[in-house]
């Protein structure tokens, strides 16, 4: 297949869609209709753009060099849009930007999508695949906000690494209401989690399902708990 040809990406996106992503159970339709309206071959690094539909993380190889990063399988990208419940007015931060494309999924389905992306090389390509594919409601910042970004508070935060633990100082920047989820443990089971923000003290903790992904860059050495 030749992604670079309009109509094969297109038959290759809604395969994609119809035979990965809606079998994991992703049942939101405005989640589906994101990934199919955004072509994911223009995310992916040159060198593996074939593979940019297949149900498989792909390495982040920029100009050579290998950030030792990847893009998560396309059902694992979706299922954790889907669960941030989003709404159309909502602002969500997204800690690790890899190469933009969860953050150009969650575009469509909120209002403001600030991303933070530890690796300058990485944050470099983002905002190159985010500007090239004209996505304006994504702010890109580099830095390490694996234990919270700035004092705003968010809607939504989505950890796109696994973390041992979600620092209390993330769950505080999420507003009354907010959702963060987050891939929690150790290799080789991890949990995908739901946490909500109920009041100004209080969160409650839901247990979505298992996988396994990488750990997020600066967590190594997180002592955090629940």
């Amino acid at each position: 297949m030749n992604v670079n040809d309009i109509a094969d990406a297109d038959r290759a996106r809604f395969n994609m869609v119809e035979q990965q992503i809606r079998p994991w159970n992703v049942q939101d339709e405005r989640v589906l209709q994101a990934v199919f309206d955004i072509p994911r071959e223009r995310f992916v690094p040159p060198q593996v753009r074939a593979l940019a539909f297949a149900d498989t993380e792909l390495p982040l190889v920029i100009d050579g060099v290998d950030t030792r990063e990847t893009m998560l399988s396309p059902k694992v990208e979706a299922k954790l849009a889907e669960e941030l419940l989003l709404q159309p007015t909502d602002c969500v931060l997204e800690i690790g930007t890899g190469s933009g494309y969860q953050a150009a999924l969650l575009s469509r389905l909120c209002q403001q999508v600030t991303s933070i992306e530890l690796e300058s090389r990485l944050s470099a390509f983002a905002q190159a695949n985010l500007a090239r594919n004209q996505i304006a409601n994504v702010t890109l910042e580099t830095g390490d906000a694996h234990a919270g970004w700035g004092t705003a508070e968010f809607d939504a935060i989505l950890i796109t690494g696994s973390v041992p633990s979600v620092p209390d100082a993330l769950k505080y920047q999420l507003a009354v209401g907010g959702r963060l989820v987050a891939i929690v443990g150790h290799s080789p089971i991890m949990t995908v989690c739901r946490i909500t923000r109920t009041s100004a003290a209080n969160f409650d903790t839901a247990y979505l399902f298992d996988t396994y992904v990488k750990p997020l860059r600066g967590t190594a050495r997180s002592r955090f708990k629940f």
